[in-house]
């Protein structure tokens, strides 16, 4: 059902720099040094904290004071202690997840702001610290606040930095408007607002990095503040596995290639979904790619979609095939059994015919160097069809190359009415797998790979 239009959190709000903080040492009391620099702000003319008021806190204040401090020389072994996954390796940088499930560059071990020769590890458990930060105000100052532990992340594919909620306590870090509607009337289906995020980038335009206060207050949004912990900055991580874009682009590239390589199977069965002519297109387009002799293009591939044209060609190959196994003197029962193999190809939505065409070879004056030449266009050809298998696997397609066309190439051209020097080099039955692949067990390299 669609909520009625949801309003703006607030007419105005005001975001205010807290200065006043010395610099933070391990153990300090965070909450009694920042309540005194409230009071002055206050006493200067500056706003007076008060109920519903939320703070968005530097981490590194808080790293300092639960003495997350590590000597430089150590930072490497930080940065590998706080990482659970890489996402990104550029030369000496590493974008990972860290223990918090956040991606940041280098884990969020930070060499800014911090005294020379030491780097700072993010806090312990950044919602935890922004509850004990609110409960020690709570006392001090008897108003409840909302607090915000920010710090600061790239973000893909937009230049500069900004700062982000990493911790988050007695406030609601997201207003979730799904199902709500807008001034049309339209309903909202996807907007979940990371408010907490937008509060701490507005918090760092008056901090500032090189000014040395890392406290702001903002007033005017006592909407997202109430009595409850919440769920935390928890609420605004999205599980690496939900993520898109879970990996840099180098290493999704190179995961993508290793896993498209054995994810290809001989896939026999498939539902009656159809198979868009653009995924086709694509895969023909990686097939293509293949290594080929004399920098020639010696392939080409014929696509059987019309359910007629399919008809007549497979009852073709068969025909000749049962020609065939009677002149072996195979029995009917026989010959039905074993062309029964090809029914793979009557239950595919379409079929692809990858023809070797010899373009571009070269003619010698003897049988050796000839068969020569036609062995490497052939290498080339079954290049170029596992190429296609592979990308029909990256496109979530069924794939099963059968043989039988080579043994009538003469029908297949004439059923497809191809030129004469066309050569069909089997026939690749594509569809969506109406089950699973199979699991197939590992192979040992030993027992392919010959040293020498």
């Amino acid at each position: 059902m669609t909520r009625a239009f949801v309003p703006a959190l607030s007419d105005s709000i005001s975001v205010h720099a807290v200065p006043g903080l010395p610099e933070i040492q391990p153990g300090d009391d965070v909450a009694g040094l920042l309540s005194t620099a409230l009071e002055a702000l206050a006493a200067s003319g500056g706003p007076r904290l008060a109920e519903g008021d939320i703070l968005v806190v530097t981490s590194k204040i808080l790293s300092k004071a639960e003495g997350r401090v590590r000597q430089a020389t150590d930072r490497e072994a930080a940065i590998d202690e706080e990482t659970v996954r890489i996402v990104a390796r550029r030369e000496n940088l590493r974008i990972v997840e860290n223990r918090l499930g956040l991606v940041m560059a280098a884990a969020g071990v930070d060499a800014s702001n911090t005294a020379p020769g030491t780097v700072l590890l993010l806090p312990e458990d950044p919602d935890r610290s922004a509850a004990e930060l609110s409960d020690a105000l709570l006392r001090i100052l008897g108003a409840r606040v909302g607090v915000i532990v920010s710090d600061t992340f790239g973000r893909v594919w937009r230049n500069g930095l900004v700062d982000q909620a990493i911790g988050a306590a007695y406030l609601t870090p997201v207003q979730d408007l799904r199902g709500a509607a807008d001034a049309h009337g339209n309903e909202l289906a996807v907007t979940v607002t990371a408010v907490a995020d937008e509060l701490a980038a507005a918090g760092e335009l008056v901090k500032g990095k090189l000014g040395g206060v890392p406290v702001a207050l903002v007033q005017g949004l006592s909407a997202l503040v109430s009595n409850e912990r919440g769920a935390g900055a928890k609420a605004l991580r999205r599980p690496s596995e939900e993520d898109l874009f879970s990996l840099g682009t180098a290493e999704a590239r190179a995961l993508g290639r290793a896993e498209a390589v054995h994810a290809r199977r001989t896939i026999r069965s498939f539902t009656a979904d159809p198979v868009a002519e653009e995924t086709v297109e694509r895969a023909v387009a990686a097939a293509i790619t293949a290594p080929a002799p004399h920098h020639t293009t010696p392939w080409s591939f014929v696509e059987v979609r019309t359910p007629e044209v399919q008809a007549r060609l497979l009852d073709a190959m068969l025909e000749a095939w049962v020609k065939d196994l009677r002149g072996d003197g195979f029995s009917e029962t026989a010959i039905d059994k074993r062309t029964k193999r090809g029914d793979v190809l009557r239950g595919a939505p379409v079929l692809l015919v990858p023809c070797l065409t010899m373009e571009g070879s070269h003619t010698y004056p003897d049988d050796r160097r000839n068969a020569s030449e036609r062995e490497m266009f052939l290498v080339s050809t079954g290049a170029a069809i596992e190429n296609l298998l592979v990308a029909l696997a990256v496109e979530g397609l069924g794939a099963a190359w059968i043989s039988s066309s080579i043994f009538c190439r003469s029908t297949v051209r004439e059923a497809l009415e191809l030129p004469g020097h066309w050569d069909p080099m089997g026939c690749v039955a594509v569809g969506h797998p109406a089950a699973p692949a199979p699991d197939r067990p590992p192979r040992q390299t030993e027992s392919f790979l010959i040293r020498r």
